[in-house]
């Protein structure tokens, strides 16, 4: 049976909106991990057969298909191809299971995924709006075929955010002890060493910006809601992801590639999927995606070791976990996208590389990674952890 594997995953710090990263072209941030990747892993990079990225927003610095320009920065051979993604959220996600994909299928051995994302040069949802000044709104007014569908409601991740709160009965205190114990896992995390290993510095950028240790439940609960209360406005943006730039990526390889080039694996790539659901209330994929991947993988949640699910809204998570009665113990151990940030098109590929290492450093064999995406969908990916551990 053809398998794909992970040989390394290395990721940039993540930085702040404005922060430490703001300034570094998307090219050079996707450059930097590439290369770290090719560093770390010894591998002849004309050996590679393709690079696929994920991003979103792909205007200015991050359009003409960044997955090229990146490489290409790197100073890597002329001759390897570069192909850029968008699944919203899932992006760099997608990107890994097309590389997984093509090791597969058997017309790839060795493929660089992952993803970029500079979030303080080009504003979340510039693509959304670019086509305003050509008489578009936004991606959806002028179907016939939406508007027959859905009609003229408002589509938006923060309305999103608000219904499924609602449907589940989360309460704004929940979601605030939960942002909170996300900032003072990412902290533990920060203060143990834990990311170390996983991050290739970036021009003096270390460690990851976002995680607040000063946050607290009374700061929360003295923010206002990010839509009007009297529409239903619960979520505050203390309770989203934090707007930030990063970059991460993995190689993938075939038992072939593995052989030839003397590569060691560290994990096996076990299942990838992805689903769809509703997608006016957009973030709730990951219940569907999460329980067809079990079933697909012949396993249970309970199988699973450690969780990484992105944690776009505080009300995403807790929904998935009323749904999934998963055990939050192993969800997000060191914290997820509300203190860590979530470079949209990066974010994916950072969570399986934090993944890879988690499992490594605690002993775990199984981790499931999945993220809400843009559309109403979800990706899956279910890994296995190889070799040694600590």
């Amino acid at each position: 049976m053809t398998e794909a594997f992970i040989v390394d995953a290395v990721r940039a710090p993540v930085g702040k909106r404005g922060g430490g990263l703001a300034k570094a072209h998307p090219a050079d941030l996707g450059a930097h991990v590439i290369g770290a990747l090719i560093e770390r892993t010894g591998i002849d990079p004309a050996a590679v057969d393709d690079v696929i990225f994920g991003c979103v927003d792909t205007i200015g610095p991050q359009a003409g298909d960044i997955a090229r320009t990146a490489w290409l920065a790197a100073g890597l051979p002329e001759a390897v191809p570069g192909v850029t993604v968008d699944r919203q959220c899932g992006s760099s996600q997608q990107a890994v299971h097309f590389a997984a994909q093509a090791v597969l299928s058997g017309t790839a051995d060795l493929v660089v995924a992952g993803g970029v994302q500079n979030m303080s040069q080009i504003p979340i949802a510039a693509a959304m709006t670019s086509g305003q000044a050509f008489g578009h709104p936004d991606p959806f007014q002028g179907s016939e075929g939406w508007l027959a569908r859905y009609g003229d409601q408002e589509i938006s991740q923060f309305r999103a955010a608000d219904l499924i709160a609602a449907k589940w009965a989360i309460s704004r205190q929940e979601m605030e002890e939960y942002a909170l114990a996300s900032h003072q896992r990412a902290v533990a995390a920060v203060d143990a060493g834990h990311f170390s290993a996983e991050i290739a510095p970036f021009r003096g950028l270390a460690a990851d910006e976002c995680p607040r240790r000063d946050t607290s439940l009374e700061r929360m609960a003295a923010m206002a809601s990010l839509r009007p209360a009297e529409e239903g406005g619960l979520i505050t943006a203390a309770l989203s992801s934090q707007i930030a730039d990063g970059a991460a990526a993995l190689l993938i390889a075939s038992e072939r590639a593995v052989a030839e080039h003397g590569l060691r694996p560290r994990a096996r790539i076990s299942h990838i999927s992805a689903r769809g659901d509703d997608p006016v209330m957009m973030l709730t994929a990951p219940i569907v995606a999460t329980e067809h991947a079990l079933r697909r993988a012949g396993l249970t949640l309970a199988d699973i070791d450690l969780v990484e699910i992105n944690e776009a809204f505080a009300p995403v998570v807790l929904a998935w976990q009323r749904e999934t009665g998963a055990n939050l113990e192993r969800v997000n151990m060191s914290g997820g996208a509300i203190a860590l940030g979530h470079p949209l098109g990066a974010t994916g590929a950072r969570l399986l590389t934090t993944l890879l290492y988690a499992l490594e450093r605690t002993g775990g064999r199984l981790g499931l990674q999945t993220m809400c995406e843009g559309g109403g969908q979800a990706n899956v990916t279910i890994i296995e952890r190889l070799g040694q551990t600590g």
